[in-house]
């Protein structure tokens, strides 16, 4: 993991970086690292920490990608992000996971503090459960259905 401060140059692009990934914005971001590691197995690719805040920090999960930053409310105007809680706990976006077993990532999960939304069952397309992280985002962990 690369750790960066305010007088360091960007790193590189690495060949893995994704096309799209989604943005999250957290209140806690050195928490949130942490329970991301533990709780989705996260591999935290480079962290770049301004003013005691994480100010953009990538993470691969399942071998996508992801990025969050702390909350800076105070520049909603120019970045457009605030996190759940100042939404008063809502969100728009699921995070979808495709996953090997939806119930080991849900207890995995679970375990580390994520809140059960929809409990693992099986459906048309797979298997499927919805967690929420502490930071109010919401998680949906799908086992596609075998075809053929």
């Amino acid at each position: 993991m690369q750790r960066q401060t305010m007088g360091d140059a960007m790193p590189q692009p690495d060949a893995k970086r994704s096309a799209l990934a989604p943005y999250l914005s957290v209140s806690a971001g050195k928490k949130a690292l942490a329970l991301y590691r533990a709780a989705f197995d996260a591999e935290i690719v480079y962290v770049y920490e301004h003013e005691g805040r994480i100010g953009h920090a990538e993470l691969r999960i399942n071998g996508a990608g992801l990025y969050l930053a702390d909350e800076y409310a105070e520049l909603e105007a120019e970045i457009g992000m605030v996190a759940p809680p100042t939404l008063g706990g809502r969100t728009t976006v699921t995070i979808h996971l495709d996953v090997d077993d939806c119930d080991a990532w849900h207890a995995r999960a679970t375990g580390a503090g994520c809140t059960t939304v929809r409990t693992p069952s099986d459906e048309f397309y797979g298997r499927h459960a919805k967690v929420r992280d502490p930071f109010g985002h919401v998680w949906a962990f799908v086992t596609p259905a075998q075809r053929g």
